[in-house]
């Protein structure tokens, strides 16, 4: 099996990129390996991630393009130079146009941290996730990983994993809960998956072959 090329896309801290490169690191993501990280924002933290693990980095700053279309065009120019298989979203604030979902249909993975369909969808991204979640008094949350569509978290879902909401909790400690219970452990998770060939989506339903 040839190995899959995974290309990251980052905006900021680039938290879930560490938990990716942590588990390549442990051998945990089967046939596929994180070969680019590319950032919408020069100086993020993640590039410096990306370079301590030997991985290379692009800028495509999102203000040096006067619409999204430009700069998804910059965007989709560069994946194609990268050969990317799979494209990870991993706290990249854009959402994607259209035409580039479709160029990638099936190939792009998101993180949401809450249980889609709830809290999820346009406004919904970092802590205004949490801060609505403890609001509506739910008592579980947790992250879903899932194939992006043209509509913001609406695609196809792949894994999902529930967190508790506990008395006292701050939208910061929800968080972090739920990035160490959920997050960091799914999206390594579903991108093996993915470059295992072990995922196929039929309509919205996203079956997973047994090994």
């Amino acid at each position: 099996m040839n190995m899959k090329k995974i290309v990251v896309l980052v905006s900021g801290g680039g938290t879930n990129l560490q938990a990716l490169l942590d588990a390549q690191a442990r051998g945990e993501i089967i046939g596929g390996e994180i070969t680019a990280v590319v950032s919408s924002t020069p100086g993020a933290f993640a590039l410096e991630r990306a370079a301590k693990a030997g991985v290379e980095g692009h800028v495509i700053n999102r203000k040096a393009y006067e619409s999204r279309e430009a700069f998804t065009d910059a965007l989709l120019q560069t994946l194609e130079e990268l050969h990317a298989d799979l494209i990870v979203l991993a706290g990249f604030l854009y959402i994607l146009s259209p035409a580039f979902v479709d160029r990638y249909e099936n190939r792009i993975i998101n993180i949401h941290p809450a249980l889609i369909p709830s809290f999820c969808g346009d406004g919904y991204y970092g802590l205004k996730v949490h801060e609505k979640v403890l609001e509506y008094g739910v008592k579980l949350t947790g992250a879903t990983v899932h194939f992006v569509s043209a509509e913001a978290d609406a695609g196809p879902i792949i894994l999902q994993k529930a967190v508790p909401v506990e008395e006292g909790d701050t939208p910061e400690i929800l968080q972090r809960r739920v990035m160490e219970q959920a997050e960091w452990k799914l999206l390594p998770e579903a991108v093996s998956l993915f470059c295992q060939d072990r995922l196929s989506v039929e309509g919205r339903i996203v079956h997973i072959a047994e090994k």
